[in-house]
């Protein structure tokens, strides 16, 4: 396990909120799945400074990525290598949270999708895309 728990930030938790309301979702690591997973669908490396993780939410690695979260760390740590990013857990942790944070503003921003079917539309449209 290379991340132990997820701490959002307040902006983020806003975000998911908003994203709660118009997709219908309710949990918060599907949320945070879906974004981390658009985010990874990005050829660009998402930059910035620490995220902060001023929020009451938080979760573990495993309740985050569910029955499936070997699966999304060896995605994060494959994206890490072909970045040129390090695979030390303070990196593999860092470019997590600037994955996630990126997604989480894209899938709530206003170019973001605003129901539960336009989310479903937007990732297979990216997938048809290649």
């Amino acid at each position: 396990m290379i991340i132990k728990q997820i701490h959002l930030s307040q902006k983020e938790k806003d975000r998911l909120i908003r994203l709660k309301a118009k997709t219908g979702i309710t949990q918060w690591n599907v949320l945070c799945r879906w974004a981390f997973c658009y985010s990874l669908m990005n050829p660009t490396i998402p930059y910035g400074p620490p995220i902060p993780s001023d929020s009451n939410v938080e979760m573990a690695w495993q309740t985050f990525g569910g029955d499936c979260h070997e699966l999304y760390e060896a995605l994060l740590l494959q994206r890490c290598e072909e970045d040129g990013i390090g695979t030390d857990p303070a990196s593999v942790a860092h470019y997590f949270r600037l994955h996630l944070n990126r997604g989480i503003n894209y899938l709530s921003s206003k170019k973001g999708p605003k129901n539960k079917e336009e989310l479903l539309n937007l990732v297979n449209m990216k997938l048809e895309k290649g």
